[in-house]
């Protein structure tokens, strides 16, 4: 069964850059802007290897249809360690036409921390979790989700180590992030939004 399969579908924002190689093989990231249907846009940050496709064939404008994993790493810099999220793909499309569903994203995995439910100020309800994905080799992915209304309801019930399936698409958020006295930074986040979860059965 597949634990994490992601697809996105929409413009390439920006050339690629080199990001990493592991043993020879090197890779790649750039931003594909992805269209919601409230008429805002997600910038999904891509990674590819080289042995994929040549990073010149990707043109900033040109409309994109990309498959395979979210996957994170973590970061390590002089400021600390940071948690990074990029769509990690297997296949790269040229389609004519934009997808009627140009973002889609299921998960299985396991709650690594307590759900944080809350209200919203205009009362909605609200669930932050963190979710454990496994993959090849001993490794994971670790994946910020929200959840809302029903979905956030069911996820306050749930616990760390309990194993869910979720469906939903990846989305990036703008805040600003306080670094010294009256001095803010723009961040990104990438997180699941999640549409439909369940608890699965070991």
């Amino acid at each position: 069964m597949e634990t994490n399969t992601a697809m996105i579908s929409g413009i390439i924002e920006d050339e690629a850059v080199f990001s990493h190689s592991v043993y020879g093989e090197g890779f790649y990231t750039f931003h594909v802007c992805v269209p919601r249907l409230s008429e805002t846009n997600d910038i999904i940050p891509v990674t590819i290897s080289e042995r994929l496709m040549e990073p010149d064939a990707l043109h900033v404008g040109e409309r994109v249809e990309v498959s395979g994993q979210f996957r994170s790493y973590n970061n390590y810099t002089e400021t600390g360690n940071r948690l990074m999220l990029t769509l990690f793909a297997r296949d790269v499309q040229f389609p004519k036409e934009a997808s009627l569903s140009p973002n889609e994203i299921t998960l299985v995995g396991y709650l690594c921390k307590p759900p944080v439910y809350r209200h919203t100020p205009f009362g909605r309800e609200i669930s932050d979790m963190l979710l454990a994905v496994n993959r090849s080799y001993n490794k994971s992915d670790y994946i910020p989700c929200i959840a809302w209304g029903r979905n956030a309801r069911f996820s306050r019930n749930l616990a760390v180590g309990d194993k869910v399936q979720l469906s939903g698409r990846i989305q990036s958020r703008e805040y600003r992030k306080k670094v010294a006295e009256d001095v803010f930074v723009s961040k990104t986040a990438y997180e699941i939004s999640v549409i439909k979860i369940e608890a699965c059965a070991e």
